[in-house]
């Protein structure tokens, strides 16, 4: 330049540095380039303005995301926001590296930032190179104990020989990542590809069942236990001759096969690819033997882990039932999961167990634990249960001499481990609907009725199985009318997802209401409401996130409601409950209240509600009190909602029918017919052939939700 020329332009001086300029105005959503810049960013060489939507196509996702982090923290701290951005082109491919510098500003009054900075090329060293490691880690051994430490933690948390291969994959190497990974192992004096990773499906059938004497990379690697590296394809050629022509179709340039040993055993290799060249100076090697090592010891581990579900998985099979044969007039289907952690193995289990005659028995228990043991004692339990049962023994014997053998292989002098088990054993008629039921310390049945009310139905029992070998267990007898649902689960059901018994129940009835397909869809509604998707046996994910096993029974009498696609609102409008109350079991009265609080749990009125249930109290107490008779509570509700029809009989053998009474103010007794003639509807005493029924009616008002 001459003394006395003008000075060039800013312009032209940036445009002869390669560099250009750029403007960015976040309020009006508009990036405005000079001709560099627009070069830069693949547009022809011409001022121009984009707008952002415009301008964030050229550049790759993630680095549009880290300009927009960027840029208020550097407004903060008062500093140049400077990143590197990868230009694309329309395919999604990079063309070039940049990088930008700006000073931001924030107007407080727009909510906006301004920027103005500049663009200029980076070139980027070449893949592999020590420079190119600098380039996209900035500090290697830093970056490298960053890798390793997160692969490591990755690794050990793989569970299964697949995720460790999905594990591996992601992997991502401080400055040479490879785009092509193999993993072989060993059987017999054969190589087997356990999981391959950037090759096309069936491409590694030449590797399938190679011999160990081939002269091939991988199986030198397991026969020395020595690393085998290969910088070049030419290397390759001149040290694998045979095997050459088979990796050369893949066109890697660079490859490492390393030993994978675990417990000083070699038990196969690991291959990683380059699409580049890789020199493998001392600091990679000391990355992939590292690698090496931790994925033996993942594959170990998922490897035993795989082995140990095979068998698991079979052992709980083989002790589970196949529930057998149709059954005329009913249906029954059946689930079953396993606890997550441990061998997925437990206690809990279901049987169905055919009886002469043409009835069968339905059983379903949980041993308490979640091990080995417990399902060995399962197992036991469950072929006792089948010999008392096909011996003829009614539901109570049954579960009385289950009792006792419990009792007997748990309660050794040399045992420390004591276990008990709960159970429910139901004996069903399928001609007559009518089941007995006998309860060991589990959880009372449910029943599903024709018009899809879902109520819990209280019955006697005793102590679980184990804890006392002369422990009696009482039977409760009722009939399963037509298109009712009977279900019977192990508590794991309801308590699953930190929910007690009684906000459980509450989640499993919704359930229970809301589903109108077959029994199937029911078990399967059931299980998936509570944790998600299952199977008839189900391990895995779904098992990881169980606190306990699940056993779920579900038996219906074919009829309206069940077993078919319709609907609530084509339903029979009735549902009926029977409960007997014994003198010697005055605590089943609250049993009372709560079975017919269920039984009304969407009646339209809560003052009504709470009307019946006082009067059932009142009712059955009576005959408690002042006869020698067993109480027999039915209740029975018919008609739509907010019309229906409520009507209770209390049924008792006594002769002496209740009349009124005029009890003074300081009386504890002697209101029962007043309170009735005041809070129902209608009632009435009537005569039978041996004893009496009170009833009184109730009908539907408006009002709040009773539940």
């Amino acid at each position: 330049m001459r003394t006395g020329e003008p000075l060039p332009s800013v312009g032209d001086v940036l445009a002869a540095l390669a560099t250009g300029l750029w403007h960015w105005d976040t309020a009006a959503g508009l990036v405005t380039v000079d001709g560099e810049a627009a070069r830069l960013l693949g547009l022809p060489p011409e001022p121009v303005t984009l707008t952002e939507s415009q301008t964030r196509a050229r550049l790759h996702p993630e680095d549009w995301n880290e300009i927009t982090g960027v840029v208020p923290l550097a407004v903060d701290e008062g500093t140049l926001a400077e990143v590197r951005i990868r230009i694309m082109d329309e395919e999604g491919r990079v063309v070039r590296v940049v990088r930008s510098r700006s000073k931001p500003s924030f107007d407080p009054d727009r909510r906006a930032y301004e920027l103005i900075g500049t663009l200029q090329e980076v070139t980027e060293p070449t893949p592999g190179t020590a420079a190119a490691r600098n380039a996209v880690t900035g500090d290697w051994r830093r970056s490298r104990e960053a890798f390793l430490l997160d692969a490591g933690r990755a690794l050990a948390e793989a569970r299964s020989t697949t995720e460790v291969l999905r594990v591996a994959a992601g992997l991502s190497m401080p400055g040479f990542s490879p785009d092509g990974l193999a993993v072989f192992g060993v059987e017999g004096d054969r190589l087997t590809v356990i999981g391959h990773h950037g090759q096309r499906p069936g491409e590694d059938g030449p590797f399938l069942g190679m011999p160990l004497s081939t002269d091939y990379p991988a199986a030198e690697v397991v026969r020395t236990g020595r690393a085998v590296y290969i910088s070049s394809p030419e290397q390759y050629r001149s040290r694998y001759p045979v095997t050459w022509p088979l990796a050369r179709h893949f066109e890697r340039r660079s490859w490492a096969f390393l030993p994978l040993t675990a417990a000083g055993r070699t038990m196969g290799a690991w291959m990683a690819a380059f699409t580049y060249p890789v020199a493998f100076t001392p600091d990679e090697r000391a990355v992939l033997t590292t690698v090496a090592r931790m994925l033996a010891q993942a594959l170990n581990r998922a490897g035993a882990a795989d082995t140990q579900r095979e068998l698991t998985e079979g052992l709980q099979r083989s002790m589970l039932p196949s529930l057998g044969p149709e059954i005329p007039g009913m249906t029954v289907a059946a689930r079953y999961i396993p606890t997550g952690g441990g061998l997925q193995v437990g206690g809990d289990w279901y049987d169905m167990i055919p009886l002469p005659g043409g009835r069968f028995a339905l059983a379903i228990g949980d041993v308490q634990g979640h091990d080995v043991r417990a399902a060995g004692l399962m197992g036991q339990l469950r072929i006792a249960l089948r010999a008392y049962a096909s011996e003829g023994h009614r539901p109570d014997a049954v579960l009385s001499r289950a009792a006792r053998f419990l009792h007997g292989i748990t309660h050794d002098e040399h045992m420390t481990d004591v276990r008990f088990a709960t159970c429910l054993y139901v004996e069903a008629d399928p001609a007559t609907g009518m089941l007995e039921i006998a309860r060991a310390g589990h959880p009372d049945p449910a029943i599903r009725m024709a018009d899809g009310t879902v109520m819990m139905r209280p019955t006697a029992g005793g102590v679980p199985l184990g804890v006392d070998p002369d422990a009696d267990y009482p039977t409760t007898r009722f009939t399963l009318e037509p298109g009712e649902t009977l279900m019977l689960c192990t508590d794991g059901l309801i308590e699953t997802g930190g929910h007690d018994m009684e906000s459980g129940w509450r989640r499993i009835r919704a359930i229970l209401e809301d589903h109108t397909g077959d029994l199937e869809s029911m078990a399967d509604a059931l299980v998936q409401g509570v944790h998600g998707p299952s199977s008839h046996h189900t391990t895995g994910p779904l098992a990881d996130r169980r606190e306990d096993d699940i056993a779920l029974l579900l038996l219906c009498r074919q009829g309206g409601g069940c077993g078919r696609d319709d609907t609530l609102t084509l339903r029979p409008r009735l549902r009926r409950t029977l409960l007997p109350v014994a003198q010697d079991e005055p605590e089943r009265i609250a049993e009372a209240r709560r079975h017919l609080r269920e039984l009304l749990h969407d009646w339209g009125s809560a003052e009504q509600v709470d009307s019946a249930v006082l009067l059932v109290s009142e009712m059955v107490t009576n005959v408690l009190v002042h006869t020698d008779a067993d109480a027999l509570l039915l209740a029975e509700v018919a008609g739509e909602p907010g019309g229906r029809r409520l009507r209770v009989e209390v049924t008792d053998s006594g002769d002496d029918l209740p009349h009124r009474r005029r009890p003074g103010e300081l009386a504890s007794s002697g209101r029962g017919l007043m309170l009735i003639e005041l809070l129902a509807d209608l009632w009435g005493v009537d005569p039978r052939g041996k004893g009496k029924s009170i009833w009184f009616e109730l009908y539907e008002s408006d009002g709040p939700a009773a539940v």
